[in-house]
């Protein structure tokens, strides 16, 4: 006997797992012309000798993923006149209805509104756009931190990490196996506020930037298995010390060290067989905030920012062995950091600001520089664009508010807003590729350091 079951114009709006149980006869099943929303994974659980199902006529947005599974036999299924969302979530049923040979009449999406009256079998599963990221805490270093430096040597990967508080600079392992960062050395810095590791000659070099008594340069002594005080850096020069970058240029290795004092100058130092010497004092009296190499065209540049004037270009020249001021970025004042990135060909600037917004420029070479996004950024001392695969993200810290991530649209040239990530007082943000996992490292200055973790999302499963 064919066994049918007719559940039209209730008042339904949910029908939940094993709604059927023990009807494993049922051929032919009707629930039309309900208010019916939403169906459970297991709705249609037992149900193996359906052959027709009718759920038309309801207001079913999306329909749980594999939800026909365990009808084996089904030949006939009508999905009309309900409100249909083509979103991720449907995209399995896309899928679906190119394998099967359920006859299933024309059905139609109502949202989103790209795809408002286009019949669902038309879609092409390159029209969902399901993958996105998410960063996800991994692990709380259970102390506050101003810097975060990773360094690969001797094929394992550090990070150094810059923690006033805690008179330090703290050096941790990334364990391979726990996928962890444990602590491996410290460095006593009684007010560090940058630790710089140097990887040159498959020597290991720190340089600890201190905000009082002095800066000095380690070298890890692998007779001795410890970091040992190879020099002092001129403290007449260096007062206070605010950033510290590495470069090589012509297979010579190089660091600056922006200096905020008002009597200290920004000073390059070279390394030699026996240790780092001073090579050139940059930009005198400005008051310092950051400082960032970039290489253009072969052409290897400092981009300083300070608190007293529009951030300023120098060039390397190969004839004087120097570099050269070659004039200013903008009229932009007041900039606390200054980092680059490039997307496609073109380069871009950022420059973040504690009071005024921040801004993203593009470098059209030479002094020329095109505004291409204001950024509301009160309170912001770190803005730190990084690259994750193909995504290219920015990260703008706040001391008032939540951290805001943006992800950058080639199409519009600018970034959108993509997640909020609550951390206290950030003073930088780091990009590690740990292996197989993906790090981001939010140093703070006001509470825990926190290490997150990117993972990509499948929305459609």
């Amino acid at each position: 006997p064919s066994l049918c079951s007719l559940l039209n114009s209730n008042k339904f709006s949910l029908i939940g797992d094993n709604a059927f149980a023990g009807l494993s006869h049922l051929q032919y099943l009707f629930i039309e012309n309900n208010d019916i929303q939403a169906l459970s994974k297991g709705t249609f659980r037992g149900l193996k000798s359906l052959t027709h199902l009718s759920l038309a006529n309801n207001n079913l947005q999306t329909l749980p993923r594999d939800l026909f599974k365990p009808l084996d036999i089904l030949s006939d299924l009508d999905l009309r006149g309900n409100t249909l969302a083509c979103d991720c979530k449907i995209k399995w049923l896309v899928e679906w209805l190119e394998s099967t040979n359920t006859t299933v009449p024309a059905t139609f999406c109502s949202s989103p509104g790209q795809f408002e009256g286009q019949r669902i079998r038309d879609l092409a599963l390159s029209d969902f756009q399901c993958i996105t990221t998410d960063f996800v805490v991994h692990q709380v270093l259970p102390f506050q931190s101003v810097s975060a430096e990773p360094f690969t040597y001797a094929s394992d990967l550090y990070v150094a990490l810059a923690q006033p508080g805690a008179s330090s600079c703290t050096i941790l392992k990334w364990d391979y196996v726990e996928r962890k960062l444990r602590d491996f050395d410290r460095i006593p810095a009684h007010s560090a506020v940058h630790c710089k590791p140097i990887v040159a000659q498959e020597q290991l070099y720190v340089v600890v930037a201190q905000l009082f008594g002095g800066s000095y340069i380690y070298r890890w002594d692998t007779a001795v298995d410890k970091f040992i005080k190879i020099q002092d850096i001129d403290s007449q020069k260096t007062r206070k010390p605010n950033d510290v970058e590495a470069f090589q240029i012509e297979g010579d290795w190089y660091f600056v060290i922006a200096d905020s004092s008002k009597a200290g100058s920004t000073s390059l130092y070279r390394l030699n067989q026996n240790g780092f010497y001073s090579h050139q004092a940059l930009h005198a009296w400005h008051r310092d905030t950051d400082v960032e190499y970039v290489e253009n065209e072969g052409k290897p540049r400092l981009i300083i920012s300070s608190s007293s004037q529009a951030p300023v270009i120098y060039q390397w020249s190969r004839a004087q062995k120097q570099f050269v001021a070659q004039g200013e970025v903008g009229e932009v004042l007041d900039v606390q950091m200054v980092k680059h990135f490039r997307a496609r060909r073109e380069q871009f600037l950022c420059l973040s600001r504690y009071i005024g917004d921040s801004k993203v420029l593009r470098w059209e070479g030479q002094q020329r520089f095109v505004e291409v996004q204001t950024l509301p950024s009160r309170g912001s001392m770190v803005m730190q664009p990084f690259a994750v695969g193909q995504r290219q993200y920015l990260a703008l810290g706040s001391d008032f508010s939540f951290t805001h991530l943006y992800l950058w649209e080639e199409e519009k040239q600018k970034f959108v807003k993509f997640q909020e990530l609550s951390v206290q007082a950030p003073r930088a943000f780091r990009y590690v590729p740990a292996a197989d996992v993906q790090l981001l490292l939010a140093p703070s200055f006001k509470a825990n350091t926190l290490v997150y973790r990117h993972v990509v999302v499948d929305l459609s499963l």
